[in-house]
C-alpha cells in the first residue's frame, strides 16, 4: 500500500500557470587557480536544454538550493548518482517545499533507474506529502505544480515496477501537466504502462507525443530519452515500418547519448539494438557493459547493491559468460 499521507484526497489542483524566469544566479568556484562560473541559465540548459554534458561541479557549492538541485539533476543524467545523492539527501530537508519535494522525486528517479522501485516508492510518497500549497509557476516546472506531477508520475512508475499496472493507471489519471517537462514525463510513463500491459501499439501515441514536445523544446536529454521510449515501443510493436523506424531512432539516440556521456541512457539503448542494428548491434553488448559498469561505479553503495540484486538491471553483463537477467523489451526502466 502507498504511505497513508502519499495521496491526499483533498489536494486541490494547481491554478493555470503564469510562467516566469526567476532571477539569475551566478555560481563562482576557484579550482587550481582557475575561476569557473556557472549561471542558472546555463544550469537550466544543462538540465532541460541543449547542453546535458556541461561541467556543473562548481554549482554543488552554490548557496542557492535551486542551483544545487539543478546541478544534481544534470549529474544524475550523466550517471553521477553518488554525487547527486549527496546533494539531494541534503535538499530533501530544505525549507522550500518545492525544492524539498523535487529533491525527493529526483532521488527516487535515480533509484528507479537502477531497479530500486521499492526504495523510490517511499521517496515519491514523501515528495507528494511535502507539498502543502501552490505558488508561482516556472517555465520548466520547478514549482509546486511541477513537483506534484513529478511525485505522482514517480509513484505510477514505482507501481509499474512492482507489476501493479492498474494502480499505475489510476495514479497516471491524477496527473495534470502545466509545463513541457511534465508533458514529456507523462508520455514516458503512459507508454511504459502500455508496454507492461502488452499493448505496444497503444504505447506509440504517448511516446510520439513526448518525443514531439521534447524535440520542439530542444531539450536534448529529454529528446534522447523520448526517442528511446518511442523506439522501444515501435520495436516491440513489431510492424515492418515501425521496426525499421524504431531501430533507427534508438541507434541515433545511442550515438548522441554516448557523445554526450549520458551513461544511464546508453546501456538500455544498446541492449535494445542487440541483433537488430547492423552497425551497432555487433558491439552492443560491449557498449552496454561499459556504460552500466560506469554507472554502477558512480553510484552510492546502497544503490549499487540494490542494482546488483534487481531483476530490472542486467547485471549479468558484468559477469563473463552469464546472460542478462533483464529483458530490455519488457523490463523498461522508468524515469
Amino acid at each position: 500500500a502507498l504511505p497513508a499521507n502519499a495521496l491526499p484526497a483533498t489536494t486541490a489542483p494547481p491554478p493555470p500557470p503564469r510562467h516566469h524566469r526567476p532571477a539569475r544566479h551566478r555560481v563562482t568556484h576557484r579550482s587550481a587557480g582557475t575561476l569557473l562560473t556557472v549561471t542558472e541559465d546555463e544550469l537550466r540548459r544543462a538540465a532541460f536544454g541543449d547542453s546535458p554534458d556541461l561541467d556543473v561541479w562548481p554549482a554543488l557549492a552554490a548557496p542557492n538550493p535551486r542551483t544545487r538541485w539543478l546541478a544534481a539533476v544534470v549529474l544524475g543524467g550523466q550517471g553521477h548518482y553518488a554525487a547527486a545523492a549527496t546533494v539531494l539527501d541534503e535538499l530533501r530537508h530544505d525549507p522550500d517545499q518545492v525544492i524539498a519535494s523535487l529533491s525527493l522525486s529526483t532521488r527516487a528517479s535515480h533509484h528507479r533507474q537502477l531497479g530500486a522501485h521499492h526504495l523510490a516508492r517511499a521517496l515519491d510518497g514523501a515528495a507528494l506529502a511535502r507539498l502543502q500549497s501552490a505558488g508561482e509557476n516556472d517555465l520548466d516546472g520547478i514549482d509546486a505544480a511541477g513537483a506534484r506531477t513529478d511525485a505522482l508520475l514517480g509513484l505510477a512508475a514505482d507501481s509499474l515496477g512492482a507489476q501493479r499496472q492498474n494502480e499505475a493507471r489510476r495514479l497516471l489519471a491524477r496527473v495534470e501537466t502545466w509545463s513541457w517537462r511534465s508533458e514529456v514525463r507523462r508520455g514516458w510513463v503512459a507508454a511504459e504502462i502500455e508496454l507492461a500491459d502488452g499493448r505496444a501499439h497503444a504505447a506509440v501515441e504517448p511516446a510520439e507525443a513526448a518525443y514531439g514536445v521534447a524535440t520542439s523544446r530542444k531539450a536534448l536529454r529529454h529528446e534522447l530519452k523520448s526517442a528511446l521510449v518511442l523506439g522501444a515501443s515501435l520495436v516491440v510493436w513489431g510492424t515492418p515500418d515501425g521496426l525499421n523506424r524504431g531501430v533507427e531512432l534508438v541507434e541515433c539516440e545511442l550515438n548522441h547519448s554516448a557523445a554526450k556521456g549520458l551513461h544511464p541512457l546508453i546501456w538500455p539503448s544498446a541492449l535494445l539494438l542487440v541483433g537488430r542494428a547492423t552497425t551497432v548491434g555487433a558491439v552492443a553488448i560491449d557498449r552496454a557493459t561499459e556504460a552500466l559498469s560506469c554507472v554502477l561505479r558512480r553510484a552510492d553503495p546502497v544503490s549499487r547493491q540494490v542494482a546488483l540484486d534487481s531483476p530490472w538491471v542486467p547485471t549479468g553483463l558484468l559477469r563473463s559468460g552469464e546472460p542478462p537477467n533483464a529483458d530490455p523489451q519488457t523490463n523498461f526502466l522508468t524515469d
